[in-house]
């Protein structure tokens, strides 16, 4: 048996059993790769896939739970290398993060610059994707963390840990009607065309649920995944922007931003790993800088959790801060 095998039904398996879309993210050859996982099947004495002719077709009991094991197995080696790295050098290595846009152009770089003053032999690698992507990224190992607001939860194999809470504004040109509103009422923003995130982004489903809760049914003309193009397209007079609060900034002299603070309930931005993964110091102290609250110690103990049950009663009387 070898690791190289394990890595290939592995990666069979994440690419929906097509064998040429393994061959091709591996660069290596689909006859390589048929060969080897029936060398292994072989070798172990069951099938690990079904096969109709050529193709695969599914993933029989053995194969799942030969393939949780592979899962193990490879996340074993991970951490060995790991660990031997934090000997060799501890403030030598590479970390890689997975995030959206807003948290990546708004949350992150204050953190990301404290901490390549601190390990500037540290490469850093940024992923932006969905909170879907972010979080799939994070639970097959590709990167170390994943931040992000709405999908990590779905992961259980993810130790999510709250960072802080934010708020939603209300976005408008100067001229607009809202302009001088001391403090707004759902109904006034529901009586306007709406611009805001695409859903699965930063928690808009406590947007539309807000709104479902008072029996209204607000008019979203234009989504994206991107605050600045949210902004982009309430300028133009497409409609008027909810975006996160720490997305207005300092250039955004000619909108003026409402405080929605009391209209939507305030979402948790969490910052997640892979269960098992070893966390060297610097991934530590990475965590510590982008939140302050989840100091080393603490982070061990949700990593040693064995549920997100027990994760989250690590965290119930944390006060967290709000961006």
């Amino acid at each position: 048996m070898k690791l190289q095998q394990l890595r290939y039904v592995l990666e069979v398996a994440k690419n929906n059993l097509n064998v040429s879309a393994t061959a091709a993210s591996l660069y290596t050859s689909q006859p390589g790769i048929s060969k080897q996982i029936r060398l292994l099947e072989d070798e172990l004495g069951v099938e690990i896939f079904s096969r109709s002719g050529k193709h695969l077709t599914r993933i029989t009991p053995a194969g799942q739970a030969i393939l949780k094991e592979a899962e193990e197995i490879l996340a074993g080696t991970h951490r060995i290398k790991a660990l031997a790295q934090e000997f060799a050098d501890e403030k030598k290595g590479t970390l890689s993060i997975a995030t959206t846009h807003t948290q990546a152009r708004y949350a992150l770089p204050g953190p990301i610059r404290a901490f390549r003053n601190r390990y500037p032999d540290v490469t850093l690698n940024m992923n932006q994707g969905t909170p879907m992507q972010i979080s799939e990224m994070a639970a097959s190992g590709q990167v170390d963390f994943a931040i992000a607001t709405e999908a990590i939860a779905l992961f259980k194999d993810l130790i999510m840990m709250p960072c802080y809470r934010w708020n939603r504004c209300v976005l408008v040109p100067k001229n607009h009607p809202l302009a001088t509103a001391k403090r707004l009422k759902l109904e006034d923003v529901a009586a306007h065309p709406i611009v805001t995130y695409v859903f699965g982004f930063t928690d808009r489903s406590k947007l539309d649920m807000a709104f479902k809760n008072k029996g209204l049914d607000p008019k979203v003309v234009f989504t994206a995944a991107d605050s600045d193009v949210i902004k982009t397209y309430v300028r133009l007079g497409l409609g008027i922007g909810i975006i996160a609060e720490m997305a207005v900034d300092e250039d955004d002299t000619d909108l003026v931003a409402l405080d929605a603070s009391h209209l939507f309930e305030s979402s948790t931005t969490k910052i997640g790993f892979r269960r098992g993964i070893y966390l060297r110091k610097y991934m530590l102290d990475f965590i510590r800088e982008f939140a302050p609250h989840l100091k080393p110690e603490l982070v061990e103990k949700a990593a040693e959790a064995a549920t997100p049950a027990e994760v989250d009663a690590l965290f119930k009387h944390v006060r967290l801060p709000v961006f």
